[in-house]
């Protein structure tokens, strides 16, 4: 799990500190008296702080082994009856819940991961998930007990708690961030999506199109075809189906896949000129912005899904591609429309490294290559 850090702001030390470790072990604390929070707390913070984010959690798993029972399925009931509420059910979407429940998460992973405790794990989960996602520690048991585990999914596909219905498509995710890849075949999922894509819960759904998105990088044919499917069943509403194909195929969009853009409803072939595409300056440093503009002129009306990609030079001297969203918008026959943008390079981001070196910036529109421009990164 990466970490995510500005202006000297740390995700792992406001998710995983004293305080929190504090408020977990009241809860334990709470429901069981013999619990020994003050010495728990102790041990769990005496190398917390030098952990990264996803070794804290790892480390408050280890940590409460030494203090719920040695018994596996009594150790999973003072989990039980420590939880607080669920999560507001009245809610529809970004309610991912408390970190600090992940180690409970791992905790049955690590102590639960057998065919003798398959049953209670499983509900231990889905009882954990009503508090924090445990789309990450499902995963273990799809890989090590797919046909049994995939069987209590599909219960799940109907709870009462939308939360449980997320984590059948976040838990089988094929590229789910930060978490183990699962020996199953996309396809194998779809079965859950078919149902839980006409949710009436965003949450829900945004998950649904997040999986397409993942199954559309090696299977794209199959995502078109399931988006089709689904638009003649109508269980979901047009408005909220027409979000999921959009959100479903933003990877397929920025490779100009013609079908994807069809599908969307645009012009692959779009009848556009484009006039005084040009950079502000051709040299910048790490931490400028590349400031561009241009302007389309429209010959017939058309709807444009307007984008730009940034040949990045690598460690080695090649240059990798990397498409970024600008803009939708409809034009008339006959008009202009005056576009510009600025693109920050940063200098310390986490995800890449640059380099020095002849960069490249080309626009694409409907998926098309619509000119190029070079500019120099010092």
């Amino acid at each position: 799990m990466a970490e995510k850090k500005a202006s000297g702001f740390s995700l792992k030390d406001q998710l995983f500190n004293k305080e929190r470790v504090e408020y977990l072990a009241g809860l334990f604390s709470d429901s069981n008296p013999d619990f020994a929070s003050n010495q728990f707390v102790r041990d769990a913070m005496r190398t917390l702080t030098k952990l990264e984010l996803k070794e804290r959690i790892v480390h408050i798993a280890k940590t409460l082994e030494k203090y719920l029972s040695a018994d596996f399925k009594t150790a999973t009931s003072q989990i039980l009856s420590s939880l607080p509420p669920p999560l507001d059910p009245n809610k529809t979407d970004d309610d991912f819940g408390d970190f600090i429940f992940a180690p409970l998460g791992e905790f049955v992973v690590r102590n639960g991961l057998s065919k003798t405790h398959l049953r209670v794990s499983l509900k231990t989960l889905k009882a954990i998930t009503q508090r924090f996602s445990m789309e990450d520690a499902i995963r273990f048991f799809i890989n090590e007990y797919p046909e049994h585990t995939l069987n209590e999914l599909g219960k799940w596909v109907a709870h009462k708690n939308y939360h449980v219905r997320r984590i059948v498509s976040e838990g089988t995710r094929p590229m789910l961030p930060w978490s183990k890849r699962l020996c199953l075949d996309p396809s194998i999922s779809l079965g859950f999506l078919d149902s839980l894509h006409a949710d009436p819960t965003r949450y829900v759904t945004r998950s649904v199109a997040n999986h397409l998105n993942d199954i559309a990088k090696t299977k794209p044919g199959l995502v078109l075809e399931t988006l089709k499917k689904w638009t003649q069943a109508k269980t979901q509403s047009p408005g909220e189906l027409e979000w999921i194909t959009r959100h479903a195929l933003r990877t397929l969009v920025k490779k100009g896949n013609k079908n994807a853009l069809r599908l969307l409803g645009f012009q692959t072939n779009p009848r556009i000129t484009i006039h005084g595409f040009r950079l502000k300056s051709n040299k910048v440093r790490p931490g400028d912005t590349v400031e561009f503009s241009f302007s389309i002129a429209s010959t017939r009306n058309e709807r444009l899904v307007i984008d730009y990609r940034i040949d990045f030079v690598k460690a080695n001297g090649s240059r990798a591609p990397k498409v970024h969203k600008l803009k939708q918008l409809e034009t008339t026959k006959g008009e202009s429309v005056q576009l510009s943008k600025r693109h920050k390079l940063h200098a310390n981001a986490t995800t890449y490294t640059l380099y020095p070196g002849m960069h490249r910036l080309t626009l694409q529109i409907n998926g098309k290559s619509f000119g190029a421009l070079d500019f120099e990164l010092n």
